[in-house]
C-alpha cells in the first residue's frame, strides 16, 4: 500500500471509529443524530462531501456572472482555508460592486435579518485563492502582504482583483462561518483605498506580544469580534517567530474560547445573582431561552433540532445534543463544535458588565424553517441578543423551568433527561452558600474526576 494510499485509510479508519463511537451516545443506535453533531464539517457518515450541505450549493447560485477581472469595495474580508492544511489558501473576499459594503462581513449586525437578507449580503463576495503554506506569514509576496493588510482594515476597502479564470462555483456554506460565493485562484490584487485600524496595527507591529494578549487587548479596547476574527487569520498577532495564517472556522472558535475563559476568570468570583433569571428570543425559527442561575459558574449548551431543519433533514424525530461543563473550563474540545464556545462568551460578557456569577443553561430549538447553516454567529448574536433584555425573575428553579416550558415545544422531562447541570441543580445535594459564593466542595471533586469537561448526550424525543 502506497504511502498516500495508506494515510487515506488511516483517516478514514479514525472517520469510522468516531462514528461507531458517537453514535453509541445515541439512544437506540441512531445514526441520523450524527448530522447535529457533525454539522457538515467532520464527515463522520464516511463521504467525500456532506450531502446536507451538497444540496444547498446545488441550487443556490450567484445572481451575476463574473470575469477575471473585478473592481469592489470589500467589507473588507478575508477567508483562510483549511483543506491541505498546512498548505492553504488565503486571499480576499470581495463584491461586483463599490460603495458601503461593510455589513456583508459584519455579523454582529445580523440579528433579526432573514435568510434571505443574509444570502443576499454573502452570495455576491468573491474569494479570491492563493495558496501558501501556513508559517509563510513574512516574506511570502504582494498578495499574501495585501491579504493581510485588508484584514486590519476598517470600513471598505476599494481593491481591483485579477483571478487565473473567471470565478465559478456556488454559495459555500459552513456551520462554523458565513457563507461565501464563487471562488477563482488568485492572480493579483490591489488595494486602492483602505483604512487601517491603528489599534491592530500596534498589535501587529508588537512581535513580543503574545497572541492571546493581543486579543483580550484589543478586545477590551472595542475592537469587534469579526475583525480580530479577520485580523488573527492572517497571522497579525503573536510573537514573531511563531505567527502562522490560522483557518478561518478555527480562528472564529480559538478567538470566542480566549476571550470567553478570560472574562471567566472574573465571572467566577464575582457575587452570585439573587435569583432565577430567564431571557429569550426567537431568530431565523429557532427559539432560544438562557437560564441564570444563583449558584457558582457551571455551563449548558443544549440543541434540539427538529425534522427537516439542517442538520436534522432526514430524521424522524427531534434530536437533542448537549455539553457542559462545571466549576473550571472544559480541557476537551466540545462535541456540540463552536456554537457552544459562542454562547459561554456571550453570557460572559452579560455575567462581567454585571459584576455577576450565575450557573447557565441554554436551551435552543432549531424548528423547520431553520433550512441552512449561516455560521455560529447566529448562536453568538442570538444569545447576546436575548441577554441585553429585561429577564423573567423567579425565586425557585422549578418556576423558571416552568416559565421555559410554555416558550419551548419539547417537553420539559426531555431537556432534564438530556442535561448534566440540570439534574446535578434537581437531585444533587451540595453545601449551599459555601465561602460566599466561590467553588462548592462538591463541584471541586467533580471537577477533577469523570465529567468535569462535559458529557455528552444525544437522544431522539
Amino acid at each position: 500500500m502506497s504511502a498516500m494510499s495508506q494515510a487515506d485509510f488511516s483517516e478514514q479508519r479514525n472517520r469510522e471509529a468516531d462514528f461507531t463511537s458517537m453514535t453509541g451516545d445515541v439512544a437506540g443506535g441512531s445514526s441520523a443524530a450524527l448530522c447535529s453533531v457533525c454539522k457538515g464539517s467532520r464527515l463522520l457518515c464516511g463521504k467525500d462531501r456532506c450531502p446536507v450541505v451538497t444540496r444547498y450549493h446545488a441550487h443556490l447560485k450567484a445572481s451575476v456572472r463574473f470575469s477575471e477581472n473585478m473592481a469592489g469595495s470589500s467589507p473588507p474580508s478575508v477567508f483562510v482555508g483549511r483543506a491541505g492544511y498546512p498548505k492553504v489558501y488565503v486571499g480576499p473576499m470581495v463584491p461586483p460592486v463599490m460603495g458601503d459594503t461593510e455589513i456583508m462581513d459584519m455579523p454582529e449586525m445580523w440579528v433579526g435579518k432573514s435568510i434571505d437578507d443574509i444570502l443576499g449580503y454573502r452570495m455576491n463576495l468573491v474569494r479570491g485563492m492563493h495558496a501558501v503554506d501556513v508559517h509563510a506569514v513574512e516574506n511570502s509576496g504582494r498578495i499574501v502582504d495585501e491579504t493581510r493588510e485588508l484584514a486590519m482594515g476598517h470600513g471598505t476597502a476599494d481593491l481591483e482583483a485579477v483571478f487565473h479564470r473567471r470565478p465559478w462555483g456556488k454559495l459555500t456554506f459552513d456551520d462554523n462561518t458565513q457563507p461565501f460565493g464563487p471562488s477563482a485562484p488568485l492572480k493579483s490584487f490591489d488595494i486602492n483605498s483602505i483604512k487601517i485600524d491603528q489599534r491592530i496595527d500596534r498589535a501587529y507591529s508588537d512581535t513580543d506580544l503574545k497572541a492571546s494578549e493581543a486579543v483580550i487587548g484589543l478586545y477590551g479596547n472595542g475592537i469587534m469580534l469579526s475583525r480580530l476574527q479577520r485580523a488573527f487569520s492572517v497571522g497579525a498577532f503573536g510573537i514573531g517567530r511563531n505567527r502562522k495564517f490560522v483557518p478561518t472556522r478555527w480562528s472564529i472558535t480559538a478567538i470566542d474560547d480566549t476571550l470567553g475563559k478570560n472574562l471567566l476568570l472574573k465571572t467566577r468570583d464575582a457575587p452570585l445573582i439573587t435569583d432565577f433569571e430567564v431571557y429569550e428570543t426567537e431568530s431565523l425559527d429557532n427559539r432560544w431561552a438562557v437560564l441564570m442561575m444563583p449558584c457558582t459558574w457551571r455551563y449548558e449548551l443544549i440543541e434540539a433540532w427538529y425534522p427537516r431543519s439542517v442538520w436534522n433533514p432526514y430524521g424522524q424525530g427531534i434530536e437533542i445534543i448537549s455539553d457542559w461543563e462545571f466549576y473550571k473550563p472544559r480541557k476537551t474540545y466540545a462535541k456540540i463544535g463552536g456554537c457552544y464556545y459562542s454562547a459561554r462568551l456571550a453570557v460572559n460578557e452579560n455575567l462581567t458588565a454585571r459584576n455577576r456569577q450565575a450557573g447557565v443553561v441554554i436551551f435552543r430549538e432549531a424548528h423547520a424553517g431553520y433550512i441552512m447553516p449561516v455560521g455560529v454567529w447566529n448562536v453568538r448574536e442570538n444569545v447576546r441578543d436575548a441577554v441585553r433584555k429585561a429577564p423573567r425573575k423567579f425565586p425557585a428553579l422549578g418556576d423558571a423551568l416552568a416559565y421555559i416550558q410554555t416558550k419551548m415545544d419539547i417537553p420539559l422531562d426531555r431537556w432534564i433527561r438530556t442535561s448534566g447541570i440540570l439534574k446535578d441543580m434537581l437531585h444533587q445535594r451540595r453545601i449551599e452558600d459555601y465561602l460566599e459564593g466561590r467553588a462548592e466542595p462538591d463541584t471541586e471533586a467533580r471537577d477533577e474526576g469523570h465529567g468535569v469537561e462535559g458529557q455528552h448526550s444525544t437522544e431522539p424525543v
